[in-house]
């Protein structure tokens, strides 16, 4: 496989899993329960737009937050690897959704778009891989890629009634398990590079 198109499949696969979409599906179709179809697919599109917002700005400022604070890249590889680990944990016991949820408020931003899609672990991810991009080749692709990955995300959530009549809840519960595990095995790659990294600067 070419080298750009692996990377972007590499990138826009960890992102689609990162977005913890099933979760999201989930938390989407409870807070939206009175809606009608046309206000929830307005909705999706709103949440997909900012999305893709708040990750492109995330990805493009992780040199400068580094610069800034003094972190190498190896140590936030480290501590976004516990975070994200942590997270999987959560996903696979279970998260629960607010029970308090205002249906009439604006949701697409806060709280779907995040922290429930672009959470701290997502943050964490973004600030570290945008740090990495050294190359203008890298930065498109992985920009691409990511948009790519939220596109498959907004159009889960404008099928989410179709999907949940396919799937139902418990389905969509066992779903949300395996990308914790997906993820789990994510966190643990990414504090092993951190710690690798660590060891050969130090050496």
């Amino acid at each position: 496989m070419h080298e750009p198109i692996q990377f972007f499949v590499n990138v826009w696969l960890k992102f689609f899993f990162l977005f913890t979409p099933f979760f999201a599906l989930s938390m989407f179709l409870s807070m939206t329960g009175d809606y009608t179809e046309r206000r929830r697919r307005k909705l999706a599109v709103m949440i997909s737009v900012a999305v893709a917002v708040l990750c492109i700005c995330l990805l493009f400022l992780g040199n400068q937050l580094f610069a800034i604070f003094g972190i190498t890249l190896n140590a936030f590889r480290i501590g976004v690897g516990v975070l994200l680990f942590l997270s999987a944990i959560s996903l696979v016991q279970g998260r629960k959704t607010p029970a308090d949820a205002n249906q009439e408020a604006d949701i697409a931003v806060v709280p779907l778009a995040m922290p429930v899609i672009v959470g701290p672990a997502t943050t964490g991810t973004l600030l570290v891989m945008g740090a990495g991009l050294s190359s203008v080749t890298e930065r498109i692709v992985g920009c691409l890629a990511l948009l790519f990955a939220v596109a498959c995300l907004g159009i889960m959530l404008l099928l989410a009634t179709a999907i949940e009549r396919g799937i139902g809840h418990r389905g969509l519960n066992i779903l949300s398990k395996l990308t914790g595990i997906i993820l789990a095995a994510l966190a643990a790659q990414m504090i092993m590079d951190g710690i690798l990294g660590f060891l050969a600067a130090k050496g």
